[in-house]
């Protein structure tokens, strides 16, 4: 079975699913470029065997796509899966115990087990050792990509009272002193945030440590949302298919399994800048004030492989984490919130701004008129659940006629647009939480949110192509078509909400005198409509990622009605705006150099 992440990189390679590249490259730029480029082309895992400046090795790419991680796991999936079921669905144990009787066996030998530090066989290192990956060039410095996070509650200590969460880690940069300091990126609502508030309402300093490497499963048990009562590191055992080995030293935490392990201790009130940080949203997340840990010590193992991923738009690796996840707690969504059968975080978008779901409508079986009902409760709960809480946009209708299936997002959204009621079914929710890394509201994690909950008979049918009556607007011209009922129009370059509301008040007064555009109820104001229109990922990426519903949607007849504001035609203006985070774009002379090795 395998176990290490060097096995787990030999496997891979035994398989015809790595490739070593023996060339000395470069940890700035360079590693993060070649990834790239190979992950674009749907290529191998790569082992970096010479870093520039280091002595270890570097890994990349090694979850790659959804075959790839479910064959890292081939051995220890399937039992996996029925664990996480069962802790879903407790009282299937009580109706079918002979059936579960391995299953709980399974998980009971999975629990973390002690050892002597002595067995591990680290050896003591400087931060300075390790490879120091640059991904992006506006990065503030290196970043681990792939850490696994461990911290314990303060008011009650041991390893089953742990969190283990992948939050990002800068190593050098900034204000950071080199091999005595790093920065952890964390919101104080996730695990460690907990307990760094524990610790700071006690006076006393939490103990952090950072495991690096080790089996795939650990890495993996780091961003997994689990079950009430099931800890990350039983997962990862139970996903590994050997107990978490751990020890103690200095009061901190060891995994045994890592290759490196950076122990330290956040301080109440110690905070330095961190960042920026090309993310996962295709931008870059900027500098702001984050946690700082004092380094206390680092450990390696002799022949230590440090694996790292680079995120940018998606897709990208991390993309299988999420696809992943989804196969393996299936339906958990569906034992958390009653009466929701699917919810999808649209990769495309960035993952956290966009969700489609796909609710239950019972409250009004007989009604003449169908409208959005139960779907709203519904709403309330997926928008106040976990890390899909994070969105801005939720798409939600139920299935009457036909079954819908989210991850067909073009058939979904046209289903929705085909019967929106535009004056009833917007519903707002302003000066509200979102995503730290999302840089189009109004602060950080300040922004707003929208529901779009359409049910009933067919409204209209949609566009097949640019009407006619969007060809020759004054300000908002080269009207593309994006998909059925949504077309995007290229405008003058965003300069202040002030001068938006003008210029969206002259469209919307145009476009209220035209007929015949009831069969396209969205319009997208873009800076490049053959952009948005080229690709279904272009225009989920624009759109949703740079507006913000509260100060970003219009309307043509934009009117309230005890408060509830509806249209007859929705505008997104998805325009960049002068406080949006800047896009990542890749440093052209690196491409140069590293397209000669893939």
């Amino acid at each position: 079975m395998v176990r290490t992440l060097e096995e787990s990189i030999k496997d891979l390679e035994k398989n015809g699913q790595l490739m070593r590249v023996t060339e000395e490259i470069d940890p700035y730029l360079e590693m993060a470029a070649l990834h790239l480029k190979v992950f674009e082309a749907g290529g191998p895992a790569l082992l970096f065997e010479k870093v520039k400046g280091s002595k270890y090795r570097a890994a990349s790419n090694i979850f790659g796509d959804l075959t790839r991680s479910k064959f890292l796991f081939r051995e220890t999936l399937a039992k996996t899966q029925e664990v996480i079921a069962l802790r879903n669905d407790p009282m299937s144990v009580l109706k079918q115990p002979f059936k579960h009787m391995k299953t709980g066996l399974a998980a009971s030998k999975a629990l973390p087990q002690k050892k002597s530090f002595e067995s591990a066989g680290f050896e003591e290192i400087n931060i300075s050792d390790l490879p120091m990956i640059h991904h992006w060039p506006n990065d503030g410095g290196a970043f681990v990509t792939l850490p696994q996070v461990y911290s314990e509650d303060p008011e009650k200590p041991g390893i089953m009272n742990a969190n283990l969460g992948m939050y990002r880690v800068q190593l050098s940069g900034n204000d950071y002193e080199l091999n005595k300091e790093v920065g952890l990126h964390y919101q104080i609502h996730r695990g460690i945030g907990v307990h760094h508030e524990k610790a700071a309402r006690l006076g006393k300093p939490l103990k952090v440590s950072i495991f690096v490497g080790g089996p795939p499963a650990h890495t993996l048990a780091a961003v997994m949302p689990l079950p009430e009562g099931l800890s990350e590191l039983t997962f990862a055992g139970l996903l590994a298919g050997r107990r978490f080995q751990y020890s103690y030293v200095d009061g901190y935490c060891i995994s045994h399994d890592a290759d490196f392990v950076i122990t330290g201790e956040v301080h109440p009130g110690e905070t330095k800048p961190e960042g920026p940080f090309g993310d996962h949203l295709g931008y870059y997340s900027l500098t702001h004030p984050f946690p700082v840990m004092r380094v206390h010590k680092v450990f390696a193992k002799p022949k230590a492989i440090w694996p790292f991923t680079v995120v940018g738009r998606p897709p990208q690796e991390d993309t299988a984490f999420g696809e992943l996840i989804h196969e393996l707690t299936g339906s958990a969504i569906k034992q958390e919130i009653p009466g929701v059968k699917e919810v999808h975080a649209v990769d495309a978008a960035g993952v956290h701004p966009l969700l489609f779901a796909i609710g239950s409508e019972r409250y009004t079986p007989y009604a003449q008129v169908k409208q959005p009902a139960e779907l709203l409760t519904i709403a309330n709960r997926i928008l106040g659940t976990g890390q899909v809480s994070l969105a801005k946009y939720l798409f939600i209708t139920a299935e009457d006629d036909k079954p819908l299936d989210t991850h067909q997002e073009i058939e979904f959204l046209t289903y929705i647009l085909e019967r929106v009621d535009l004056r009833r079914d917007l519903h707002f929710q302003t000066n509200t939480t979102i995503d730290t890394l999302d840089y189009t509201g109004t602060g950080l994690n300040q922004g707003s949110k929208v529901v779009i909950a359409a049910y009933g008979e067919k409204k209209r049918e949609l566009c097949q192509e640019v009407p006619a009556g969007l060809e020759g607007l004054a300000d908002f011209g080269r009207p593309q078509f994006v998909m059925p009922g949504v077309v995007a129009l290229q405008g003058p370059a965003f300069v202040s909400y002030d001068e938006a509301e003008e210029e969206v008040k002259k469209l919307t007064s145009e476009l209220a005198e035209k007929a015949g555009l009831d069969s396209c109820p969205l319009l997208i104001l873009c800076d490049d409509s053959a952009f948005v229109s080229d690709t279904l990922a272009n225009f989920l990426w624009v759109t949703f990622t740079r507006s913000n519903p509260s100060h970003d949607l219009y309307g043509v007849n934009s009117r309230y009605e005890y408060k509830h504001w509806g249209c007859d035609q929705l505008i997104i203006d998805a325009r960049i705006k002068p406080h949006h985070a800047p896009p990542l774009i890749s440093d052209p002379e690196v491409e140069k150099s590293v397209a000669p090795l893939v």
